[in-house]
């Protein structure tokens, strides 16, 4: 790790910086991940494509970041925070520029199928920096009572960058072309990288032997089996959130006869509603130390919402819903978006704490990887599934996704740091379950 170049001492103080840059360089790329998709029924008329194309290239960009996370995080490990993050918001801000120079469909001219897939893949390459460099930014300047808290701030940065693209993105692509789109993308990643460059420093040498509460473990996380465990879950369950923010305005669109409008309103909804949740979850986990439990009540609660999606449709039939059930299938959808995406800032905690701060780079890369593995097979399978089945088997693989990531979100007794017994777990997914009906 390289020393801080800041020329004057830090106070303890500054760890809220370090957050916020963290926070803002996250969002900043989410807004173009999670956003994109948002104007899925935009890009698919302006490209000219069908499904199959367009859950292709919206999962090339996932691609791109499950390929680059690990060999980002290694380095992060290696370099330090900071020189990752420059080095990553940066040359992703230069190909945004590239795409609304070149990739951008306009009067007469429609980019080909390769040219946008590839300039979403390098998207993709090059922000697959920020995840794990600002991830243990955080677990370096914060102390063991506080990551949990600190890192599902963190964590909100992803639907918060989500909700602004699903607020922000449709209009812009309506109304000023996909050119302007990528331009305020690659605007978005320059102003976070001048965070990073005025706040991303090294903490003080007393702080960072304080927050280091355990020796790192002999094993490195490459080799070991329970952090695979926790990164195998982290990814699979990730699986359904993906089938909401992916082709969830499709499906409203499609199949719901919603409008534009409403459209935006819920996937604005699943955002920040996971904002909210991402924290509240945060602090009480800080708090009971319970976190795999919380993590297996989410599991089991998304278990049961996405198949009650899945018979809704089934109820509705093929006709066009009639509008109490129009209402019901978007409630259903958004309430099933956020309890799906609440969970991520106690799982990387857990997988955090458990590596150790001295390997979260490459514990966070590792998860990482397999989240946006999932992100490109998600979007990349719905068009297949829909085809063979409609969107009932849609939202039924989403249900069983949640079902098997649940065992493996739940270290074993044995598993070192965070971990509850199974039967502490079976409690608290029941209570959560109960109040949820």
């Amino acid at each position: 790790m390289t020393q801080s170049p800041s020329s004057t001492p830090l106070s303890p103080r500054h760890r809220w910086k370090v957050l916020a840059a963290g926070v803002a360089a996250n969002a900043a790329f989410s807004v173009a991940f999670s956003g994109i998709p948002m104007t899925a029924v935009l890009m698919r008329t302006g490209y000219q494509l069908d499904n199959a194309a367009l859950g292709l290239v919206l999962g090339l960009m996932g691609l791109g970041i499950a390929v680059s996370e690990l060999p980002w995080g290694l380095l992060t490990d290696r370099w330090g925070d900071r020189p990752v993050l420059l080095a990553g918001l940066g040359s992703t801000a230069i190909a945004l520029v590239a795409m609304a120079l070149w990739a951008a469909p306009g009067a007469g001219h429609v980019p080909g199928l390769g040219v946008l897939g590839a300039g979403l893949l390098l998207v993709g390459l090059l922000g697959g920096s920020v995840n794990g460099a600002s991830g243990r930014a955080v677990m370096t300047w914060f102390d063991a009572g506080e990551r949990g808290l600190a890192m599902s701030i963190r964590q909100t940065a992803v639907p918060m960058g989500g909700g602004i693209g699903a607020l922000v993105l449709p209009f812009v692509a309506l109304h000023f072309g996909f050119a302007a789109l990528y331009g305020l993308l690659a605007l978005l990643c320059a102003l976070s990288a001048a965070m990073s460059w005025a706040w991303v420093h090294e903490p003080p040498v007393a702080s960072r032997h304080a927050n280091v509460e355990a020796p790192a473990p002999k094993t490195g996380p490459l080799r070991d089996v329970r952090v695979w465990r926790i990164v195998a879950g982290i990814g699979i369950l990730c699986a359904p959130q993906f089938a909401v923010l992916s082709f969830g305005t499709v499906f409203l669109h499609d199949f719901g006869h919603v409008g534009l409008g409403t459209i935006t309103a819920a996937m604005v909804f699943v955002q920040v509603g996971a904002m909210a949740m991402r924290v509240w979850s945060g602090r009480w986990t800080d708090r009971r130390r319970n976190r795999p439990a919380y993590l297996r009540a989410c599991s089991a609660l998304s278990v049961l919402l996405f198949a009650g999606l899945a018979a809704l449709v089934m109820a509705a039939g093929t006709e066009a819903p009639s509008t109490p059930l129009r209402l019901a299938l978007i409630a259903l959808l958004a309430v099933s978006g956020v309890c799906v995406s609440a969970w991520h800032g106690v799982a990387y905690t857990e997988l955090a704490t458990l590596a150790g701060a001295a390997r979260a780079g490459t514990a966070l890369g590792m998860a990482n990887t397999s989240v946006f593995l999932v992100c490109f097979v998600t979007p990349f399978s719905i068009p297949h599934l829909l085809a063979l089945q409609g969107w009932p088997v849609v939202w039924l693989a989403a249900s069983a996704c949640a079902l098997v990531a649940m065992p493996l979100l739940v270290p074993r007794r044995d598993a070192g740091p965070g971990a509850c017994t199974a039967e502490l777990a079976q409690k608290v997914a029941k209570t959560a379950l109960s109040r949820s009906t």
